[in-house]
């Protein structure tokens, strides 16, 4: 595996890499505030979601600090199936999916009030907005290292 050297002066991939680092670090950081400092107590479904995210966090702070614009070909699998899994729970969380037990019924539930953030955004949307965002920042510094 080689590692493509593209620094913050070379552009290249390494902004996109840069910005969904960010991204993961702010929603890392979003679900740690939500959980610890304002006492809302994750899903099921959202544990699973944080499960992908917060490596996702440490993976690319690392890519960044070496500019490894090849931390695609790892941390999109990782980003992927957060994806699925943040997808499966907005479709339920907005009733898409039909389903004989309530979203995140197996534990706390993400359908109160309390469970928005940013003026009412429910937090299966706001993870699964995250998700999407370092997919594509990911597939965009795959084009570009590969460019």
């Amino acid at each position: 595996m080689t590692t493509t050297k593209a620094g913050p002066n070379g552009g290249g991939a390494w902004w996109p890499l840069f910005t969904a680092w960010c991204v993961a670090l702010l929603a890392s950081l979003g679900a740690l505030f939500i959980g610890e400092v304002m006492g809302q107590t994750p899903c099921v479904l959202c544990w699973y979601q944080r499960a992908f995210m917060f490596p996702l966090a440490v993976i690319l702070a690392v890519a960044c600090y070496v500019s490894d614009t090849s931390v695609w070909r790892y941390a999109l699998p990782v980003a992927g199936v957060g994806w699925l899994i943040a997808l499966y729970h907005s479709l339920l969380y907005g009733g898409v999916i039909p389903e004989g037990i309530e979203p995140c019924g197996a534990g706390p539930s993400c359908s109160d009030a309390q469970m928005t953030i940013l003026g009412g955004i429910p937090l299966p949307w706001l993870s699964l907005g995250a998700f999407t965002a370092i997919v594509v920042l990911l597939v965009l510094a795959r084009q570009r290292s590969t460019a």
